[in-house]
């Protein structure tokens, strides 16, 4: 029954869309994956129950992960995808901000897709925000606050990449993690760091416990998200009352980096159009790439006419030339490289 589960999942999921895109830099990996459009996504809080068996996915660096509780979640090999570009690409383990962007080049909007599945999030803390992002006694406050006990544990929102697990003076204890959608999500004033720079981390995964060390009034979880190195409203991102990711693909406006631009409700029916557009770009990019992939070229030998090669190729006379911009009385060459399919 445990083999069942990932499947009855999906068979419940009837309204969603399925679709076809890249998911990694890995030029074989594909994922096909029912995504709820703008719906919100449940955090799933992981179990405590043991692991009993690890199966493959139609992704190779995608696995599933069975527990003796009957439940189970998907998880992403970490070995595989911290080696990619950008686990490794203005990768430092001190700054902050180790992108160096000027504000004005970076676009006006760019679309993330935060989750593939619900087991993808973990709410860090589910509790009432009680200082929100914004300008604070005259200062910056880059992230929201949110009120714990020493002590209780702090959770990875995504899964990623340890860039920083340190001490600082502001944030005292900080755990910094970096996800494959460019996103970086930040934890500070814990009391107990429980991960490593390098380490692999799941959604769920307890990184730290709860404190008030640095420069903290008391016990809470400062939370920042940070895109080059910009941070905005996690409320954009996460509804902490309820515990859920707003929708599992989220466009980012250039304006939500702004230090006064906190969180407030859009029109769904703009965001799905832009969410719409993200996607039949995408497919017309992959349709392209796909088209420019099968093209195939032939080097002009002695004898060579163009219709014995419309023959050999399966094709015309005409679409040799309308490939070749040239005539069909054109004289060929020999080393001539033309297209024939």
């Amino acid at each position: 029954m445990l083999l069942l589960a990932p499947a009855a999942l999906f068979a419940q999921q009837s309204q969603t869309d399925t679709i076809k895109r890249p998911r990694f830099t890995t030029k074989q990996a594909e994922l096909i994956i029912p995504r709820p459009r703008l719906q919100p996504v449940k955090s799933m809080i992981p179990t405590n129950a043991g692991a009993i068996d690890t199966l493959n996915t139609a992704n190779p660096l995608v696995k599933i992960i069975l527990y003796s509780d009957n439940t189970w979640k998907y998880i992403k090999d970490g070995n595989q995808l911290k080696k990619e570009d950008y686990f490794t690409t203005n990768w430092d383990t001190n700054a902050m901000d180790p992108y160096g962007v000027s504000f004005n080049s970076l676009p006006d909007k760019v679309t993330l897709w935060l989750v593939d599945h619900p087991t993808d999030f973990c709410c860090p803390n589910q509790v009432k925000v009680f200082s929100k992002f914004g300008v604070r006694h005259g200062r910056r406050h880059q992230g929201a606050d949110l009120p714990l006990k020493t002590g209780d544990p702090v959770r990875a929102a995504f899964a990623g990449k340890v860039r920083i697990s340190e001490y600082t003076r502001g944030y005292g204890n900080l755990i910094v993690i970096r996800h494959e959608n460019g996103l970086e999500t930040a934890y500070g004033h814990l009391s107990k760091r429980e991960v490593e720079v390098d380490q692999w981390v799941n959604a769920g995964d307890e990184i730290g416990l709860g404190g008030s060390t640095g420069r903290s009034s008391g016990p809470h979880l400062h939370f920042e998200t940070r895109y080059q190195g910009y941070a905005f409203d996690p409320e954009w991102l996460i509804d902490f009352e309820t515990g859920t990711l707003r929708s599992g693909v989220f466009t980012l406006n250039k304006r939500y980096l702004n230090e006064r631009s906190n969180y407030f409700p859009e029109s769904e029916e703009e965001e799905e159009q832009i969410l719409l557009a993200e996607v039949e770009d995408r497919e017309a990019e992959a349709k392209q790439a796909a088209e420019v992939a099968a093209r195939q070229f032939h080097t002009v030998k002695s004898g060579d006419t163009l219709g014995a090669l419309a023959v050999k190729y399966h094709t015309t006379v005409r679409q040799l030339c309308a490939w070749n911009g040239i005539k069909q009385t054109s004289t060929l060459r020999i080393g001539q490289r033309l297209r024939v399919h």
